[in-house]
């Protein structure tokens, strides 16, 4: 896999809760992150005293996060209602050559802010909030 265009990475929000996904306007920066917790199991008798991990136990999550500049679109609307009702609707974030993932999402903070003689910027940061789909481009 080649070098991709950072603009490509793109977060989807599912806007009326019917599958059809709308780009979140104004990003400018994106990022992902998947994580696992790992159960540790070692015991005295574990070889050599290595540390032995429970396969496939643990919480798995993921974490997006972005900034952009402010746009007062249809998608930064739904994004801080999102926030104040606590819903978890799905997101979509498409990685370029490598795939889509899919599912709930909580909408966790965002942080806006501006200087006298730039635009208005905001931050948002997002937690999975059930089981997430993976599908490969």
């Amino acid at each position: 896999m080649g070098a991709q265009n950072g603009k490509d990475l793109l977060v989807k929000v599912d806007m009326t809760s019917d599958g059809q996904f709308q780009t979140i306007a104004g990003l400018r920066a994106t990022r992902v992150s998947f994580n696992a917790e790992s159960v540790d199991v070692t015991t005295l008798d574990s070889q050599g005293g290595w540390r032995e991990l429970l396969g496939g136990a643990g919480v798995r999550s993921a974490s997006i996060s972005g900034s952009g500049v402010f746009r007062d679109a249809d998608t930064d609307e739904r994004a801080r209602q999102l926030f104040f009702d606590g819903e978890t609707p799905d997101f979509q974030v498409i990685i370029p050559d490598f795939g889509i993932v899919e599912g709930p999402f909580q909408v966790t903070s965002i942080e806006y802010a501006g200087s006298h003689n730039g635009e208005a910027t905001y931050e948002m940061s997002l937690a999975s909030a059930g089981a997430l789909s993976f599908t490969a481009l």
